[in-house]
């Protein structure tokens, strides 16, 4: 009897045992429960399907206009400087285009205009006991004329090289595409001058991209299926003219 109850004793597990146990269980089961979570993560099924976007851009609008100032006044951030720039540009256009005002007679008017309220302001002080008007000192700094000089040179070497790739005859569907925007281009400059379409192309910059980024879904998921569209019908046409235009012979070139 003795015997069986000290072998009783040895079999139930101390208190400390116990507790071991059950906290070895949790700190298990919290693994295998994590592990499992990460697999779920880790699914191809948890990620969610690539978004189609105009171009194939992967950063925002903002960012894709080089952010800054620049971007704040296409994307309208700042309501009051857009509409004054906006606002600038219209009244430029209607001095040039609907007034037939010239820029040369402009820039001259207001200069005398500013020249002559400055110079009788200065006069007039001396008889009103005032201070003379502040004339301020202009200067042009030199960077930003070095950068903006600099990114437009970088920006034309890049459209020679364009042109020069497009006149090499090496890829016939950026010839189709190039040939077709400048066909374009050229029918829209016949409708109007080159100060109307330059207001154009303004007004469009402050307009498209502030509406693209409000409306960004809906456009991007047309988008997407007008070119699945284009494709298409650029094989077919592929199939049907491109393919068939004799070419000449390629001759295998020697290897010295």
């Amino acid at each position: 009897m003795a015997t069986q109850m000290a072998d009783h004793e040895d079999s139930t597990p101390s208190p400390v045992e116990s507790m071991m146990e059950k906290i070895s269980e949790k700190i298990h089961g919290h693994d295998s429960s994590s592990s499992d979570s990460d697999n779920e993560k880790s699914s191809p099924s948890a990620f969610k399907a690539k978004v189609y976007r105009i171009f194939g851009r992967e950063k925002p609008v903002h960012k894709v206009l080089g952010g800054g100032k620049p971007a704040d006044v296409v994307l309208w951030r700042n309501k009051k400087i857009s509409a004054g720039v906006l606002g600038g540009a219209t009244a430029v256009w209607i001095l040039f285009e609907l007034l037939e005002y010239h820029l040369l007679t402009l820039v001259c008017h207001c200069s005398i205009l500013a020249l002559a309220i400055l110079f009788l302001w200065s006069n007039a002080t001396t008889f009103i006991n005032k201070a003379p008007p502040h004339i301020p000192e202009v200067h042009i700094p030199e960077d930003p004329v070095l950068q903006f000089a600099s990114a437009l040179r970088i920006e034309i070497n890049r459209g020679f090289t364009l042109l020069r790739n497009v006149a090499s005859g090496k890829d016939l569907k950026k010839f189709l595409s190039v040939i077709a925007g400048l066909w374009v281009v050229s029918i829209v400059g016949s409708w109007c001058n080159f100060l109307t379409l330059f207001y154009i192309v303004f007004v469009l910059l402050h307009t498209v991209p502030v509406l693209y980024e409000k409306y960004e879904d809906p456009v991007d998921s047309f988008a997407e299926k007008a070119m699945v569209e284009i494709k298409r019908q650029y094989a077919v046409f592929d199939a049907k003219v491109l393919s068939r235009i004799p070419r000449g012979p390629l001759k295998d070139k020697k290897i010295a």
